[in-house]
């Protein structure tokens, strides 16, 4: 890859000088016409030495030079200047000398003034015409194709060899800046093809560090952030695989109880000859309690997988909070009396108006109580707080239990995560309640979370907006 973008850069570059020579060639020729174009409408064309010559001085027109801002001189043969107006550059002591010098640097290059000199030889004077000089540039190159030069050899040799000089220049320059342009490019694409390379092996912590402020710059950016992104996916992607693989396990664990139960008590129904009517009457109980807690298992699983799919949306409508609470509490009492459990419910009589799916927003209140009643001794107490705050509400469900260990307190919202392993098989405990209740929370845009400060239960505070 190096090589083809060096050798395109040499290529490119080479073009660029050629073009560039054309160009310089062409607006020097252009150049030359438009000069030679404007040339014939300049005054100090028009208004020559030659032109407004005249033997008789007294008759000598020199108005229209005078005008256009030029000057007249006339030199005898003496070198007298016997008339002069306008622009005047002779030297102030006119010898023949300093007249032959003057002659000699009026056609001198880059002088600021043109000069027309024309002599008369019949009235033996020198007729001097000068205007300031435009704007010029001289270059001329003259070759005299009647007579050859013994200087025509050495003076074609030294043009052919500032030509060379100037191709060999032209392409040691092309060669080195292409050189110098192509790793300013090489380089970085380098350092971004081994990162990207790097990141395709499956390094993901692979990252470009150019400190360029330029366009390759932006693209270390854009590149680190993909390959942030990127690091990010594959540890969720991880994350979520390991966890697949422990819910997997964790419901071949839940579901492997209960079913051994059915299976073996449904055995003994079949193949034990002599059993009484009461102890078909237990098994079958316990068939049916061991089908209901598989049942329940498979249901919760159910809600939680149908929670995480695209379709799962909320059903909003405005409500009573408080009203709503209190029908809800009010319907947990019967079982919460059944396990012995006190409770406390702190609602406030007021009108709190929220938006909440109230199918969804029930199981939260109904896993919360279920929870306390699973996992606690009967003379355990439960407090419920609403709490009305400026566009959200806040509700504590607190309990004086046995609370929860601080190395679950924070797992406690992942599936199968359970306090107290042994009541919640006794009790039936899927696992499941607290993840769900965090979907739904977070679903309806809210938070929930464990207080660990608690030396005695546990306290759970939801935070829920409003609208």
């Amino acid at each position: 890859m190096k090589k083809r973008i060096q050798n395109r850069f040499v290529a490119d570059y080479v073009l660029m000088f050629l073009i560039s020579t054309l160009i310089g060639v062409f607006a020097v020729s252009l150049l030359s016409f438009a000069s030679d174009v404007i040339s014939k409408n300049l005054v100090n064309h028009n208004y020559t030495a030659e032109r407004i010559m005249t033997d008789d001085l007294s008759v000598l027109d020199v108005k229209p030079v005078l005008e256009n801002g030029g000057g007249v001189q006339v030199v005898s043969k003496n070198y007298e200047v016997i008339f002069s107006q306008g622009i005047n550059n002779l030297p102030e002591v006119l010898t023949v000398e300093a007249f032959t010098d003057f002659l000699t640097a009026s056609q001198a290059k880059g002088n600021p003034y043109s000069y027309s000199i024309a002599y008369n030889p019949r009235a033996e004077f020198w007729l001097l015409v000068t205007f300031p000089t435009s704007i010029r540039i001289d270059f001329v190159i003259v070759h005299n194709p009647d007579f050859s030069s013994v200087d025509t050899q050495r003076v074609a040799g030294v043009i052919l060899a500032i030509i060379l000089f100037y191709l060999i220049l032209l392409g040691i320059s092309t060669v080195i800046y292409s050189k110098l342009t192509s790793l300013s490019i090489i380089n970085p694409l380098k350092k971004l093809c081994s990162s990207a390379g790097r990141l395709k092996e499956g390094d993901y912590t692979s990252r470009v560090d150019l400190n360029l402020d330029n366009e390759f710059g932006e693209l270390e950016t854009i590149f680190n952030q993909m390959a942030d992104e990127i690091e990010k996916e594959i540890a969720l992607r991880k994350l979520s695989e390991e966890n697949r693989k422990r819910l997997i396990l964790d419901i071949s664990h839940d579901l492997k109880n209960p079913l051994a139960s059915i299976m073996g008590y449904a055995e003994l129904c079949l193949t034990k000859a002599e059993i009484t009517s009461e102890q078909r009457k237990a098994y079958l109980a316990t068939i049916y309690n061991n089908s209901c807690r598989a049942n329940r298992l498979m249901t919760d699983l159910f809600e939680l997988s149908k929670m995480e799919t695209p379709d799962y949306v909320l059903v909003k409508e405005k409500l009573d909070f408080a009203e709503y609470l209190r029908e809800q509490m009010g319907e947990a009492v019967a079982n919460l009396d059944g396990a012995g459990i006190s409770y406390v419910f702190n609602i406030p009589d007021i009108e709190i108006i929220a938006a909440v799916d109230r199918q969804q927003i029930s199981r939260v209140f109904e896993n919360l109580v279920d929870n306390a009643i699973n996992h606690n001794q009967a003379g355990t107490q439960i407090d419920l707080t609403l709490v009305d705050h400026p566009g959200q509400i806040e509700v504590r469900f607190k309990d004086n239990g046995v609370g929860i260990s601080p190395e679950l307190s924070d797992r406690i919202f992942e599936p199968f995560v359970k306090a107290d392993q042994a009541r919640s098989q006794e009790n039936g405990g899927t696992g499941l309640g607290l993840a769900i209740v965090r979907k739904v929370v977070v679903a309806h845009g809210g938070t929930i979370k464990l207080v660990k400060e608690n030396a005695v239960g546990s306290e759970f505070v939801l935070l829920l907006p409003k609208s």
